[in-house]
């Protein structure tokens, strides 16, 4: 007879999921390949948000950010002004930091211009991969790299479409969290679910 399945709090999984919001992110989201430009797009702003915090912090606050930034449709961020920044900067349910708040506007404008280039943001995304994730292998969280050539070759292109927060360590974490690459670790349940 088989063994019944490990309760979820049971499985082995990365080591830094250990708040319940952290666990569920890590157990149904951080790594799923992401091909839904909207998400895509989240992810973006979310990302740039964290630079300099913790990613619980910003996790936390996912709510109020898709409430304040249209449920994160581009087109409807891209027509924020100078007006709709100064109201987000007195919220105090997102990182109230003006130039990561003006960085989304100018990134949705940014977006959008990939977006008619390209078909879809998820399309120039993928292309770096050709279309298939980095599956890594880490035994350790010392291995996980904060940056790679992968991360250094998105973050210079996005920064010369003209978006910003989107350095290569920020980028890495990005690719990390869309699934373009798999970083848990080979002991984590999700690594065999997401590789397979």
């Amino acid at each position: 007879m088989d063994a019944a399945p490990a309760p979820a709090e049971d499985r082995p999984r990365c080591p830094w999921a250990r708040k319940p919001l952290d666990v569920a992110y890590h157990d149904a989201e951080w790594g799923v390949p992401v091909r839904d430009d909207r998400v895509l797009f989240e992810f973006l702003i979310l990302e740039a948000a964290q630079a300099g915090l913790s990613w619980s912090t910003v996790l936390a606050k996912r709510g109020n950010y898709r409430r304040l930034f249209a449920g994160f449709d581009p087109e409807a961020v891209a027509r924020f002004d100078d007006a709709d920044v100064a109201r987000l900067l007195l919220d105090p349910g997102i990182v109230r930091h003006r130039q990561k708040v003006a960085g989304a506007v100018s990134g949705a404008r940014a977006f959008l211009a990939v977006q008619a280039e390209r078909g879809s943001f998820a399309d120039f995304l993928w292309d770096f991969v050709d279309g298939r994730p980095v599956v890594n292998a880490w035994d350790a969280p010392s291995q996980v790299p904060t940056r790679t050539p992968l991360s250094d070759a998105v973050s210079k292109e996005l920064k010369r479409r003209g978006f910003v927060f989107v350095g290569t360590t920020i980028c890495y974490a990005y690719l990390q969290a869309v699934g373009v690459v798999n970083d848990h670790l080979v002991s984590c349940f999700r690594h065999a679910e997401l590789a397979g």
